[in-house]
């Protein structure tokens, strides 16, 4: 067995590579031109885009593989402590980000039509039960877990409503929860979250995947076993995927069970090939970029989300700031299509630059 080196390496230049494509995907000029590779399924289906979110919580799995092993020396009162700690402030961040910019019209903008449920809410959530799960049970026990929570998210679905845009159950709890004031309403118009709260327990199940994956390579070493190995486990999990889609479709928005099996298996493959490439191999100079992004994911994030809700806000010559720069510079100097991917190019780019400052000064921003 091999001595893990470079270890957090592989993690931040997938997460980091992971952060880089969700703000290209979350910022596009004009969403219409977007090209499709680009774009989410609409409904039932898989694109390169579906994958951003469930890698998200993978990595956030990987990096409890080696955190965890901190709090088990803590005790139960200080592990409680800190990961409800570190739930509340996610989630805190995610809810202020949906309602920022706190005021409109004048006034403070009603808290009543913020929406609740959402990206950094849906992580902390994921953060929260998997430590619980992974600190207090036995692996057997979780495996079983994770099996159970895809199955009876299944039967759930199938009991309590169909698998629509406008029947779900995800949609139905939500309404009855928080109503549809407090929901995502970028579907057509229609109030559902992407982010709901039902659909947070399949997806708890990708958080394991990244945590038993990096419990795996910690254990076995990086090595050409190790790779064969979650090679294998990733071909077995992407098949089940396919299999289960032919009852239960890929669908992102519904988080299908699906379609875990399918994201959790191609993450596994993604990350024993990075494994292979900068663990195992030398790595080149490439990998720097991606690591900025890696070493403050968090931060990194929300200043993208910030920086497109300013620009979005901000008055500008009879539109916003957002969409004349994205219109009269980069669309109408390189097209639609191509003008739209520069415009999301140079909010990846420009958030890319702070966090490229705030490494180079040792300044790492943690929850």
């Amino acid at each position: 067995m091999s001595k893990l080196k470079n270890r957090y390496l592989s993690l931040d230049v997938f997460r980091g590579m992971d952060v880089a494509l969700m703000i290209i995907v979350n910022s596009p000029g004009n969403g219409d031109t977007s090209f499709g590779i680009l774009k989410h399924a609409v409904w039932n289906g898989f694109t390169l885009t579906d994958l951003v979110f469930p890698t998200f919580l993978f990595v956030v799995g990987n990096a409890m593989s080696f955190s965890m092993k901190k709090y088990e020396a803590e005790g139960s009162g200080a592990f409680l402590k800190k990961i409800f700690k570190r739930f509340s402030i996610i989630f805190l961040l995610g809810f202020l980000m949906y309602w920022f910019p706190f005021f409109e019209d004048g006034g403070l903008k009603p808290i009543a039509e913020t929406r609740i449920f959402g990206v950094l809410q849906r992580i902390a959530l994921c953060y929260l039960f998997a430590s619980i799960l992974l600190h207090y049970f036995k692996t057997k026990s979780v495996l079983i877990f994770s099996a159970l929570a895809l199955i009876g998210y299944h039967i759930i679905l199938l009991v309590f409503g169909d698998l629509t845009l406008t029947g779900n159950a995800v949609l139905k709890l939500d309404e009855f929860l928080i109503g549809a004031n407090h929901m995502y309403h970028g579907n057509g118009g229609v109030a559902f979250d992407p982010e709901g709260l039902l659909s947070t327990l399949p997806s708890i199940v990708n958080v394991i995947a990244g945590y038993f994956t990096g419990k795996f390579i910690q254990k076995s070493g990086q090595n050409f076993e190790t790779i064969a190995k979650l090679i294998m486990a990733a071909g077995i999990l992407i098949i089940a995927g396919f299999a289960w889609d032919l009852i239960f479709p890929f669908n992102k928005k519904l988080w299908s069970s699906s379609f875990v099996l399918l994201t959790s298996g191609i993450d596994i493959f993604v990350i024993a090939v990075l494994v292979y490439l900068l663990d195992m191999s030398k790595p080149g100079k490439w990998t720097y970029f991606f690591e900025v992004f890696g070493r403050n994911t968090l931060f990194i994030y929300l200043l993208s989300e910030l920086f497109i809700i300013s620009l979005a806000e901000l008055s500008m010559k009879g539109t916003n700031a957002y969409n004349w720069i994205a219109d009269n510079i980069f669309i109408a100097i390189a097209g639609d299509y191509f003008g739209s991917l520069l415009f999301a190019l140079w909010i990846m780019f420009t958030c890319w630059f702070v966090g490229y400052i705030m490494d180079k000064r040792g300044v790492y921003i943690k929850v």
